[in-house]
């Protein structure tokens, strides 16, 4: 059985992904991740009132006690197990230190660091585009992203975009599946349906920290709480681990490393008010999964391409990148006169990474 599982997953090549001789490697990756930096955009804002937010020592106790003791240690070399042998000596200093940097809006640098573990996306890896950056950053920084993330889910409506199917309880794929919407809508005369299935280039590096602020105080987030929020995802030191070789050190203000605690709710609200515009279409979510579902009458499709460019330009707006390789169009026509059905044009960028509508 062990060796069926193996075989299926491809389990002795990713042990193994590069050569550990490869030094040129782990730079290469690194400047590859960060490529989504935008240093046009501002890092700071004025300072506001006091954080309102508190965090007593029986809540980080209780976090403490959840760390798995096995959670291998971050940057700053401090494994789980420390922090959960130790609560009751530890809870104390960390909630006196969570709460200054709550009502400072600073958060320390040690706890911003990052590195990166490159993850082979399939079994033969052929060009850097390969990989999927996995962050391990702190394990006490998890701790304080999860008391952070329970506040914030716990002041948001549960109708906030309720389209978005990850990152929701009691949500799951099965939810965020179109074939129901699509069907009864094919029961009608001269009808059918266009699907695109959209994938976006790295969606967590393209976060834009000053952006996403914005949209958390229209959510009514504390301004002093989005303050912190900017201040973490911004100056990131974030280094690349490819086996025994580590690159030189980049600082990132753009993005939300894979594996926080915080970046796919973040990830969620920054693409909340990603909506149709027509009541003909929707725009359904699972994390950075988004598809664009138009249900089509008499071959009056205005709407559902009208609903394409708005998607497009929101894109442009909210610096996501189209991955064009990975984004598809389905039709769904059981109409018995065959018709041809022209598909949407879009465009390559520069980099020919992602492209445009």
């Amino acid at each position: 059985m062990w060796q069926g599982l193996q075989s299926i997953t491809y389990y002795k090549t990713k042990t193994s992904p590069v050569a550990d001789h490869d030094v040129l490697l782990p730079d290469k990756l690194n400047n590859f991740f960060a490529r989504f930096e935008d240093n046009t955009v501002p890092t700071t804002r004025p300072a506001t009132k006091t954080c309102r937010l508190t965090f007593t020592a029986a809540n980080v106790s209780k976090t403490f006690k959840r760390v798995n003791p096995r959670k291998t240690a971050g940057p700053d070399g401090i494994p789980g197990c420390v922090l959960r042998t130790c609560t009751d000596q530890l809870a104390g200093v960390f909630t006196d230190i969570f709460n200054q940097s709550l009502s400072q809006s600073a958060v320390p640098t040690c706890f911003k660091r990052a590195t990166i573990v490159p993850v082979p996306k399939k079994a033969k890896v052929t060009e850097l585009n390969d990989y999927r950056p996995v962050a391990l950053t702190s394990v006490i920084m998890t701790c304080f992203e999860r008391l952070v993330k329970n506040h914030i889910t716990s002041i948001l409506p549960d109708t906030l975009d309720p389209l978005q199917f990850a990152y929701r309880p009691n949500r799951s794929t099965d939810d965020a599946i179109t074939l129901h919407t699509a069907l009864t809508h094919l029961d009608k005369r001269n009808t059918y349906v266009r699907m695109l299935f959209i994938d976006y280039s790295s969606a967590f590096n393209t976060i834009v920290p000053s952006k996403l602020v914005i949209k958390l105080e229209t959510l009514g987030l504390d301004p002093a709480l989005c303050n912190w929020v900017l201040v973490f995802l911004t100056g990131q030191p974030q280094v690349v681990r490819v086996g025994n070789n580590i690159s030189t050190p980049l600082i990132l203000n753009t993005g939300a490393p894979q594996g926080c605690i915080l970046s796919p709710l973040l990830y969620s609200l920054f693409t909340h008010d990603c909506v149709a515009k027509h009541a003909s279409n929707s725009i359904i979510k699972f994390a950075d999964d988004t598809t664009v579902v138009g249900l089509i009458t008499n071959n009056n499709e205005m709407a559902y391409r009208e609903e394409v460019r708005a998607l497009g330009v929101w894109c442009q707006e909210n610096n996501l990148s189209l991955n064009v390789n990975k984004t598809k169009e389905m039709i769904v026509d059981f109409r018995k006169q065959q018709r041809e059905h022209p598909p949407y044009p879009h465009r390559r960028d520069s980099s020919g990474q992602g492209g445009k509508f």
